[in-house]
């Protein structure tokens, strides 16, 4: 047997019956409190004496380190670049 269709919108979104997943969820969050897990495997690992926050200091370190090598080695490009621009005339054709 069909289901019936589903009333429209004025947006051209349909209405959803009051029983879907949506309804469900609310009922659940608005009645119990968020469920939660042990922490299990590697996340054990890494929680115990604040072992992530070492890891997470440690990759922006590197990142920052990248950055900066990045923006030093562009400076020093245009320096470069710069000082050949200055030794070459303008008049002379290209060779």
């Amino acid at each position: 047997m069909r289901e019936p269709p589903l009333p429209s919108l004025r947006d051209g979104r349909q209405e959803m019956p009051a029983d879907t997943a949506e309804a469900i969820y609310d009922t659940l969050w608005s009645t119990s409190e968020i469920p939660t897990r042990a922490p299990e495997g590697i996340e054990r690992v890494m929680l115990a004496e604040d072992k992530l926050y070492v890891v997470l200091a440690v990759v922006l370190i590197i990142w920052f380190g990248l950055i900066f090598f990045l923006l030093r080695t562009d400076r020093r490009l245009d320096t470069l670049e710069r000082e050949v621009e200055d030794r070459i005339p303008d008049n002379q054709p290209p060779a």
